[in-house]
């Protein structure tokens, strides 16, 4: 991992690990964040595929809300390949300009797509 993507991951590890049960796992050379149950909601992309972009891969709703983000800002997020075709969405944060809050927002609205019931009814995040 590039010393970027390094910084890029310690600032993306506590807002993904302040969700409740999330946890950190490698899955397919990325660092991973999933609920305890397994269930994944952010992946940090860095040079995938040599592509030059260092991003987190989140869940949408689905299709439609993936091209409303991607047509809206096209230079923030990407339809990302492998994961893409599912309604993930990749949102860059190797930009000077990042919007970290943003990122929080997008990550936490992942988080809940794939957060069982007991948290989600015990207040979710």
């Amino acid at each position: 991992m590039t010393p970027k993507a390094q910084a890029m991951l310690e600032k993306l590890r506590p807002l993904c690990l302040a969700l409740p049960e999330a946890c950190e796992k490698l899955s397919h050379g990325m660092p991973a964040f999933h609920i305890e149950n397994g269930r994944m909601f952010a992946y940090l992309s860095h040079d995938h595929h040599d592509d030059g972009r260092i991003a987190v891969l989140v869940k949408t709703s689905g299709e439609d809300e993936q091209a409303m983000l991607i047509e809206a800002e096209p230079d923030l997020y990407y339809k990302p390949p492998y994961l893409g075709p599912s309604g993930w969405v990749g949102m860059r944060v190797d930009r000077d300009d990042s919007d970290w809050d943003g990122v929080a927002d997008r990550i936490a609205i992942s988080w809940e797509m794939v957060a069982p019931r007991r948290l989600l009814e015990a207040g979710g995040r």
